[in-house]
């Protein structure tokens, strides 16, 4: 996809309804894509369709979904396969989860795996016939550098980072010569409200140093470049390349290991 939209193309982002997702949103629109906003918070939605929608001069809908209950992945998947010029998908629906697996709320964990796999895989199965037939169209599916670490106390989220890298590096082989293009954006530490759930309560952004955090606009930009580049696992920012790195020394994983468990050590001791 070039940096300007053809007339009718349509770009359908999950989770859009803040930081990347409506990130995305934004920088799509000001290339003249038509929008289907998913995510929950259906007044978020309207809200920034209605701005996309005035500022840019393009049709926005919005669709209200929790994408880890199946009946709403379903019907999410059903809107794409009536959608007959589908361009851009992006996958960025998400949330993380920290604490020991076992002592963690199941139901949460497994809403986790459903969100970040299995919705991901339904929403491209229908998306990617009309893409290839027409031979045009991107799939962004943002993982995250966890998907390069496997740290105590993140086991869902890592693993189903990592399944987003490996499926899109998968798809991006079969779809050689098709027009159609995958990447696996993993962007680090980024200003959003990812951070602002009760999961991440005892998070204190202040201990990460400012030059590792990159803002949403920025992380999109960078991803839209690389994609028009055909970059299939995209690493936003010079030192998330490096963390990435760092974490394929043998000595890395060790220690990463080490602190997830002591950090959840002196947390539950803190709390006891």
């Amino acid at each position: 996809m070039t940096k300007e939209a053809v007339a009718g193309d349509v770009a359908l982002i999950t989770g859009a309804s803040s930081g990347l997702g409506a990130a995305f949103a934004r920088q799509l629109a000001a290339r003249g894509c038509a929008l289907i906003l998913v995510a929950r918070r259906v007044e978020r939605l309207q809200k920034l369709a209605d701005e996309l929608s005035i500022q840019h001069h393009v049709a926005a809908e919005v669709v209200a979904a929790d994408l880890a209950q199946e009946p709403e992945m379903a019907r999410v998947e059903q809107r794409i396969l009536q959608c007959n010029n589908l361009t851009f998908l992006v996958n960025n629906a998400g949330f993380g989860s920290g604490g020991m697996y076992y002592q963690t709320d199941a139901s949460r964990q497994f809403d986790m795996l459903r969100l970040h796999t299995l919705a991901p895989a339904r929403l491209i199965r229908a998306a990617l016939p009309g893409m290839v037939e027409r031979k045009r169209g991107s799939i962004i599916n943002v993982a995250s550098i966890a998907a390069f670490a496997s740290v105590p106390t993140s086991a869902m989220y890592s693993a189903t980072k990592r399944w987003m890298v490996s499926f899109s590096e998968a798809l991006a082989a079969e779809l050689q010569n098709t027009g159609v293009r995958v990447q696996a954006l993993c962007p680090g530490f980024t200003r959003t409200e990812f951070h602002d759930t009760p999961a991440y309560r005892d998070f204190d952004r202040s201990v990460v140093p400012d030059f590792l955090w990159m803002s949403a606009d920025e992380v999109v930009r960078r991803s839209l470049s690389a994609m028009e580049r055909g970059k299939v696992v995209f690493i936003p920012g010079f030192w998330n390349r490096l963390v990435v790195w760092a974490l394929r020394l043998p000595f890395v994983p060790v220690l990463a290991r080490y602190y997830g468990r002591r950090r959840w050590r002196d947390k539950t001791n803190r709390v006891a």
